[in-house]
């Protein structure tokens, strides 16, 4: 997105610096982030950032071979912040000094005005009720600062918490703003891009028309063919290609036998008749099925379901003339975490049959329209297309579909049953207005068969969990806390409604230390 004011986020490793470029694009900022050992001189007069921000991390300053910024950042004359870490790696790169010690502080911090100083710059807004609550987590600490700065804020453990250099436009904090325990860091982020001179040109209505030109300037009049799941984003990217290509597009829609309750033909109806996609609609639910009998191990259930939906694609890929790509519904947080801070691989949590190995075995090139919005990003996008408010906003569905909601071996009757229940959660959430709440939500059944009593008889049959998280990303997830009575009510309902369940249980494990899914 060369045509925007860019702005840089070099990335130390934090956990948390993908919260600085949603912040920013929340404020119509186009800003990437890449990891410290890949700017380099020659990376920054390329990207010819309008501002840089340099994110925390857990390494320390003080220890031989820890990460740093370019060394010519500092002459471009563009507005530069330190956060946490990037504070403490300005201070020492520009002539300040670091300690390690005992220095720690974690959670909660007030930051109270340095002598002479009511908030202003960056800083504008602030300290109205005479102090600022912020989110800390640093072991070290800058204990002189480097020539140029002086001090804004402290903070028990930080005397130099909040520290600017206004003549050269550079500011640094010790603590987060980027986090939601910031309150005021919004506001900081704001003045920052302000006085940066950032127009606040990125909008879904710009972007919209940047991806067509670059998807006709890509594709030209080849073919492509796109795997529609009838997830919010694979269904964003297939409008957006078509509205660019027209005809050239066709979607493959892989009936895996996974699925909800009669997913299949809410999504095949909504492409033919709504948009007049040239649609495949792939049965090959006996074929997953049955390669998917005995099979109990979550990484084999993925990787099988993986392997298939490989030759699936190939199969039909062969049949239409001309295709020579692929597209895909990458997004920004993926091609982040494809990397870590160092350069090597995430660890990897569990697998996933849409990424790595599909293109290259195909012999397809890859369009990946949405590969720089976060998941918030794609739904405006949707909204600017026009896609059906249910559509956009569909909780999220893993590819493996059910297979991963059905812990142990999968059965044909157990799916069957997993279905059905899954229908009357969701029916009780949106009788109840809370769909739109929440981020996520399903049933699990569980490879456990209980006694029960029903109608003056014994029963022996499954149990299930339901499962319910609120969520900005899915990357960390909290239990969505249901009315007693609200779980009550459902329960009865499915084991009323849904012959096999005699027992419900509410999963209320948060991410981490659990994941969303249950394999």
């Amino acid at each position: 997105m060369t045509q925007h004011q860019r702005l840089l986020i070099i990335d130390f490793g934090s956990q948390v610096t993908q919260l600085i470029a949603r912040r920013l694009r929340e404020l119509n900022v186009y800003c990437e982030i890449h990891p410290f050992n890949a700017v380099d001189d020659a990376f920054l007069k390329d990207f010819a950032p309008q501002a840089v921000i340099l994110s925390g991390g857990p390494a320390s300053v003080t220890q031989a071979d820890s990460p740093r910024a370019p060394q010519s950042l500092f002459d471009m004359q563009v507005p530069v912040f330190g956060i946490c870490y990037g504070q403490q790696v300005m201070m020492e790169q520009l002539g300040g000094r670091v300690e390690s010690g005992h220095h720690a502080e974690y959670g909660r911090a007030f930051i109270a005005p340095a002598d002479g100083h009511k908030g202003d710059g960056i800083f504008a807004g602030l300290f109205d009720t005479g102090r600022e609550e912020v989110w800390m987590s640093h072991g070290d600490r800058v204990t002189r600062l480097a020539p140029g700065f002086e001090v804004i804020g402290t903070s028990p453990n930080a005397p130099f918490a909040m520290i600017a250099d206004e003549a050269r436009k550079f500011f640094a904090v010790q603590f987060h703003p980027e986090v939601h325990h910031t309150p005021n860091g919004r506001r900081m982020l704001e003045n920052f891009v302000r006085m940066a001179g950032f127009a606040g040109d990125w909008t879904m209505a710009s972007y919209r028309q940047e991806a067509i030109r670059k998807i006709r300037e890509q594709v030209g009049s080849k073919r492509v063919i796109c795997g529609l799941s009838g997830g919010v984003d694979s269904s964003v990217a297939a409008v957006l290609i078509h509205e660019a290509i027209g005809d050239q597009l066709t979607c493959v829609f892989v009936d895996h036998g996974l699925l909800r309750l009669n997913e299949a033909e809410e999504v095949v109806t909504m492409f033919r008749d709504n948009y007049n996609i040239p649609l495949i609609h792939a049965d090959e639910s006996e074929l997953f099925l049955s390669a998917l009998e005995g099979v109990s191990d979550p990484e084999v259930k993925r990787k099988t379901i993986g392997k298939l939906f490989i030759d699936v694609f190939q199969k039909y890929a062969s049949e239409i003339e001309g295709a020579e790509f692929l597209a895909q519904g990458t997004l920004y947080p993926d091609v982040i975490e494809s990397v870590s801070f160092s350069g090597g691989p995430s660890v990897t949590i569990k697998s996933h049959h849409n990424v790595g190995g599909l293109p290259e075995k195909m012999g397809l090139k890859l369009v990946e329209p949405l590969r720089e919005l976060f998941k918030d990003e794609v739904r405006a996008l949707g909204r600017e297309l026009g896609l059906p408010e249910k559509f956009i906003g569909r909780h999220p569905f893993p590819g493996p579909g059910l297979a991963i909601r059905c812990p142990g071996e999968i059965t044909r009757d157990k799916l069957e049953i997993l279905r059905k229940a899954d229908a009357v959660f969701i029916d009780q959430i949106r009788k109840h207005g809370l769909y739109d709440e929440i981020w996520q939500a399903f049933v699990a059944i569980l490879p456990v068969r209980t006694v029960g009593v029903m109608g003056d008889g014994r029963t022996y049959d499954y149990a299930c969990a339901l499962r319910a998280v609120t969520s900005v990303d899915g990357m960390t997830a909290d239990y969505y806390p249901f009315s007693h009575e609200f779980l009550g009510e459902t329960a009865t309902r499915i084991i009323n409604e849904v012959k096999g369940i005699n027992r419900c249980t509410y999963d209320i494990t948060s991410k981490p230390p659990g994941t969303i899914e249950w394999e």
